[in-house]
């Protein structure tokens, strides 16, 4: 279990199944405010993670750190962050709705 933002992007290229996430390519920019900006990438299932990238992503995923946590940690319902604003998404909707398939 994550302790902080930048742990859970340092050990996600080692725990996503892939073949979960075979026959994705999609690039996402998480902005967590409070901890920083990491650019996840994932081509044909394999999973790349860089801080503060500049690739042009397909979606943009912006939150606190507490809500990011949470949301990683189960303790928070992504639908309803979204809902409620506390996790905002600019983009390709469908490239965000594969998110699932990462964590």
């Amino acid at each position: 279990m994550a302790q902080s933002v930048s742990q859970f992007f340092e050990e996600l290229p080692s725990r996503v199944d892939e073949s979960r996430t075979a026959g994705m390519n999609n690039t996402y920019r998480f902005d967590v405010d409070g901890a920083g900006s990491w650019i996840v990438d994932v081509q044909d299932g394999k999973v790349s993670v860089a801080q503060d990238g500049d690739a042009e992503p397909d979606v943009t995923i912006s939150s606190s750190e507490e809500t990011f946590l949470k949301l990683v940690q189960g303790e928070q319902n992504p639908t309803t962050a979204y809902m409620t604003g506390k996790l905002k998404i600019k983009g390709d909707m469908g490239a965000a709705m594969k998110l699932q398939k990462l964590f």
